[in-house]
């Protein structure tokens, strides 16, 4: 099937197969790599990127069913060189361990923030159910999102 959509900016068209996922799309069909892929059953969210403006993880979502949307990808977020200031907290805060879950957490945050501009800590907490860390470094994930948020 034809696929046309945009991704981080970019016009593309693409033949795929009806069954390729979305995670599968953007990593070796677009050849954007920074999109993990960590369960492939949408518990972990290691590939979350966003559709429309929304997050969603990519290996729940059909490539095809992206036809016609922009998608942006963690390699999307940096503009002109720059990182995005989720970006930069995670940086700042040592928001990160392996770095595995952290292209998703980041997407899942920056959309959550966009939400949820000015969250409580508790609230950060509840926004990042559906991202897992498997190196357990939350308590500087959650304080890199709160310090975005008063960026």
């Amino acid at each position: 099937m034809e696929l046309s959509l945009t991704v981080n900016g970019k016009a593309r068209t693409d033949d795929v197969e009806p069954r390729l996922l979305l995670v599968h799309y953007l990593r070796d069909v677009a050849r954007l790599t920074g999109t993990n892929i960590g369960c492939d059953t949408s518990s972990c969210g290691a590939c979350t990127v966003h559709m429309d403006g929304e997050a969603v993880k990519s290996c729940t979502v059909l490539a095809v069913q992206a036809d016609g949307h922009e998608i942006t990808t963690i390699e999307g977020l940096a503009s002109d060189g720059t990182m995005h200031p989720m970006q930069e907290a995670f940086r700042q805060n040592h928001a990160l361990q392996c770095g595995y879950c952290t292209p998703g957490m980041v997407m899942a945050a920056t959309s959550f923030l966009k939400e949820n501009p000015h969250p409580t800590e508790a609230e950060v907490r509840e926004g990042l159910e559906g991202n897992l860390c498997r190196c357990t470094g939350y308590h500087n994930i959650v304080k890199a999102i709160l310090a975005a948020a008063q960026s």
